[in-house]
């Protein structure tokens, strides 16, 4: 079979089919991206690395913007392909991850392909995030967020099938659109996300061999998206009133979604200028390479996954598969998976104070909550697991399927 995989980022939602089809040699396997990381090679994958085409234009209308950037990566993956066919590359699949334009034109290269669409986001203005908190968005911001699907709906409109992670992810799609969903997550990969009790936590600069109680939380970005502000604040309240209580918070100083707190600053900055949290007691790693990144769900004694209504993250499933006793926001996306005292705790989002006290509940009850934490995996490797889910995914690959729609 050959595979064209095509995402910014690499490898991303693909890694693990990547690693799958890439380790049989009768497979062709290539990979367009924008960013090649070139410190992670998969055997048998090839990389074919494109950029936007020409440089941002002025005097784009600001409705129009982030469709003009979404065009330009299209066209760069445009011509990415149409070297890949002049090379004799005529994959059979192309699976791409859709919303961001390096999709939008690959059926006009590869017509014979069955077109696969990795679908995590439909922008509505007047549902799940947008709406959270009680927030109100202005016509001007409504209607960007409108315009932001404009790629989306040009890739549903061309592709055979676009794969959805979670109901409730593909419960965002207005009703007429999601015939050409199905719902299939990634899967995690429980053989290594597993929970190994009484695991010390030594990373890199940092020994909490010693200490009585961790209290983890894990991002890719932090940002009010995934509730960090409320997050630090709820820490700030744990280590006062648990003074063998250490807190450790992995990831990147960015944020992924949503604006900055203010020009020049991040929302790290802006919550240690207010918050002034004690550094020996709440610690930053920075962004943790899966090794690491391991340890420190074994670790845990309580693991915090908050997030709004939105996209969820790797990070949440992972812990629950590494057995960690889990405080997760009261959310949609959450309350898919998980539900309160069965296999975690649930949380308000909104309000610090409660994060804290559910927190502190979780810290003083762990025995009585142990049950949780087998419960937590036990969710993952019913719906979850990786071994289940590749078969289904490399099945959908192999399906045939009729030529892309021509418009």
């Amino acid at each position: 079979m050959r595979c064209l995989f095509v995402h910014s980022n690499f490898p991303a939602q693909f890694r693990h089919l990547c690693y799958s089809l890439g380790r049989d040699p009768a497979n062709e396997v290539v990979f367009a991206t924008m960013n090649a990381r070139p410190e992670w090679e998969i055997p048998g994958v090839r990389k074919a690395v494109f950029a936007a085409d020409g440089e941002p234009a002025r005097g784009v209308h600001p409705l129009a913007r982030n469709m003009e950037e979404c065009m330009r990566k299209a066209a760069g993956a445009l011509q990415a392909a149409q070297a890949l066919r002049t090379q004799g590359f005529a994959p059979d699949v192309v699976y791409g991850h859709s919303g961001w334009g390096p999709t939008l034109f690959l059926p006009e290269v590869f017509p014979q392909a069955r077109q696969l669409r990795y679908l995590e986001w439909f922008y509505d203005p007047d549902g799940a995030d947008a709406g959270f908190g009680g927030q109100t968005l202005s016509t001007e911001a409504r209607a960007q967020m409108r315009a932001r699907n404009l790629p989306i709906l040009m890739d549903l409109e061309r592709c055979h099938l676009g794969i959805c992670p979670t109901r409730w992810q593909a419960s965002q799609f207005p009703p007429e659109l999601r015939a050409k969903l199905t719902i299939l997550h990634d899967g995690v990969d429980t053989e290594f996300f597993r929970p190994d009790p009484g695991s010390p936590l030594v990373l890199p600069g940092l020994d909490l061999s010693g200490a009585a109680e961790i209290v983890t939380y894990a991002t890719r970005g932090m940002e009010p998206y995934r509730g960090f502000p409320q997050f630090m604040e709820a820490a700030v309240e744990v280590t006062r009133a648990r003074p063998g209580c250490h807190v450790v918070v992995a990831g990147e100083d960015r944020a992924c979604y949503g604006p900055p707190p203010a020009k020049g600053k991040t929302w790290k900055q802006a919550v240690l200028e207010k918050l002034k949290p004690d550094p020996a007691r709440i610690h930053f790693t920075g962004p943790l390479p899966y090794g690491h990144y391991r340890r420190l769900l074994q670790a845990s004694t309580v693991h915090v996954y908050l997030t709004r209504p939105f996209v969820l993250s790797w990070s949440f499933l992972e812990a629950l598969s590494c057995g960690c006793l889990t405080v997760a926001s009261d959310t949609g996306p959450v309350r898919e998976v998980l539900r309160h005292g069965v296999n975690g705790l649930l949380t308000d989002l909104a309000r610090p104070a409660a994060i804290a006290a559910r927190i502190v509940e979780a810290l003083e009850g762990r025995e009585k909550y142990a049950g949780l934490r087998t419960k937590a995996r036990e969710t993952v490797l019913r719906h979850y697991d990786l071994k289940k889910l590749l078969p289904r995914h490399l099945a959908l690959l192999r399906e045939p399927g009729k030529r892309a729609k021509r418009g």
